[in-house]
């Protein structure tokens, strides 16, 4: 008997001493990188207070830039972009504020993940750029851009990025998943897309973005950390904080099929010490690809706690290829007596390359709720924000589209109906109608399906129209289309209809049309 306990603690210790090894300390300095030639030299800064992140612990850099941190075999290890600098981009725009420590390399998957690294340095540098900030900024948002073929890569590179390339005025890009299709050799052509917008571009993981040949949620990311970094990190700019988070459980714990949206313990302890840092007047800006309503209860509830003290906040998905604004109160497990915000932003995709192709054969691709393609620009003043939302190949004044019955029997009791997609609305915003100038009158908010939608569906199914790209997805009902009964107390002849909307932010925005009064 003492013998076989004597076996067993020798077999503990060889355990413990294996563990231990697996576990190393990383060091490094955080500088500022003044002679721009990303290495550490006597001329450069090195600066204290400044965050590193090995995804679940969160260290702060002495007075001389100095910082240790453990890993193991497996870590990303990551700077978080204080105020007043950048980080150092490569030649496709990409941002570069972390190092792979994966000495084994990663798995071996059908899409290859990182190469082994090999032993870990002596020191981890991180360089940063001085570039002071202002606390009103503005960013350029795309959803989904889900290519699956390379010529769906040329739809979104000529139906998008081509409108936005070289825009002024923006501090940064950020896709909110999805960038490709299953396939994830289409990544390094989605990156050589994307940065022809010219600006520095941070990305997240989607359900699509995944390595599906594994059995384990934390190596389901590997193809995208060795194109994009970690799948969890944030960054400050101005007086906001952004986290950026992966919110895809795959294989889907309940039984290995799929995925569940929701959040591993790590990113949750990541969070937690992350925002250990963050001043409780900053915006905490998070952004993930599955919505929050549709994430594992738990994980939303957790998160919901760890941002209780913060007043100010919102959150970004996309995901669901169309728009919504949604809102968390307590009886969603929200922490305050504001709501919380999120906006599931509209997708680059739109309903996936589909439905009519316009003159340049690019497939007009609203989305299920009637919602055009298009993108978002978020812009930011101190820990306030706003959205406004771009209709691709649109004027920006292009924020409503109607859909009315043309022809009116005059005096006769109709069922003739005017129906605007207000495509940022809320339920709670105000939309209003005037025929021919007249009075201001109230529309309804109706959770209905657009019927411009499926006209163009129809048209599709019945040949008269034929080139498209794919035919578009059976519509989703929309949360933001308001509707009413068309007068027919007015004399014969053509009226004009004015639908006006007043948005979360106190924007407003028109839209005219007519329709025909007969005997």
């Amino acid at each position: 008997m003492r013998k076989t306990i004597l076996s067993l603690v020798f077999l503990v210790g060889i355990c413990t001493s294996t563990s231990t090894l697996a576990q190393q300390l990383a060091k490094g300095v955080v500088y500022e990188d003044v002679n721009k030639n990303n290495k550490l030299d006597s001329k450069d800064k090195r600066l204290p207070n400044v965050q590193v992140s090995n995804g679940k612990e969160v260290v702060i850099t002495n007075q001389k830039g100095e910082y240790q941190i453990q890993v193991d075999n497996e870590t990303i290890l990551f700077v978080i972009k204080p105020r007043n600098y950048k980080v150092p981009i490569n030649e496709y725009n990409q941002p570069q504020f972390y190092y792979i420590h994966k000495p084994e390399g990663s798995p071996k998957l059908e899409y290859p993940g990182s190469e082994p690294t090999g032993q870990l340095p002596k020191s981890i540098d991180f360089a940063l750029l001085s570039s002071p900030e202002n606390d009103k900024f503005s960013a350029l948002i795309f959803g989904d851009p889900q290519a699956y073929t390379e010529e769906e890569m040329q739809y979104f590179s000529k139906g998008i990025v081509d409108e936005v390339k070289g825009i002024k005025g923006m501090e940064f890009g950020l896709s909110l998943g999805d960038l490709v299709g299953n396939d994830l050799s289409l990544h390094p052509s989605y990156i050589k897309t994307i940065a022809k917008v010219g600006l520095p571009w941070y990305n997240l993981i989607g359900n699509h973005d995944m390595n599906f040949d594994v059995k384990d949620d934390k190596y389901s990311d590997e193809t995208f950390e060795k194109n994009f970094g970690p799948s969890n990190y944030s960054y400050n700019v101005g007086n906001t904080h952004f986290i950026i988070l992966d919110d895809i459980l795959y294989p889907d714990p309940r039984g290995g099929k799929s995925y569940w949206g929701g959040f591993r313990p790590d990113q949750l302890e990541f969070i937690k010490n992350d925002l250990k840092y963050v001043p409780k007047d900053k915006l905490i800006v998070l952004a993930f690809h599955i919505p929050l309503r549709d994430i594992r209860t738990e994980d939303k509830k957790e998160l919901f706690n760890l941002l209780k003290d913060f007043p100010n906040t919102l959150s970004m998905s996309a995901h669901t290829h169309f728009q919504e604004q949604i809102f968390y109160k307590d009886e969603q497990d929200w922490k305050q007596e504001k709501p919380h915000h999120e906006y599931n932003v509209g997708t680059t995709s739109g309903d996936w390359y589909s439905g009519p192709k316009d003159v340049n054969g690019i497939p007009t691709s609203t989305m299920r709720d009637g919602t055009p393609k298009g993108y978002a620009f978020l812009h930011i003043d101190g820990n306030q924000y706003k959205f406004d939302y771009k209709v691709a190949k649109s004027p920006k004044e292009r924020q409503i589209d109607l859909y009315h019955t043309k022809k009116v029997e005059e005096g006769v009791k109709n069922r003739a109906f005017l129906y605007a997609n207000f495509f940022m609305g809320h339920k709670d915003d105000k939309v209003e109608y005037r025929v021919d100038n007249g009075a201001w009158k109230a529309m309804k908010w109706e959770e209905t399906i657009d019927y411009n939608y499926i006209e163009t569906i129809i048209k599709i199914d019945n040949a008269e129209i034929t080139s498209i790209g794919k035919r578009p997805s059976i519509p989703e009902v929309s949360k933001h289309i308001w509707s009413v009964r068309l007068p027919n107390k007015l004399k014969v002849g053509i009226h004009q209809i004015e639908v006006r909307a007043t948005d979360l932010y106190g924007n407003v925005f028109t839209e005219k049309s007519s329709f025909e009064v007969i005997k």
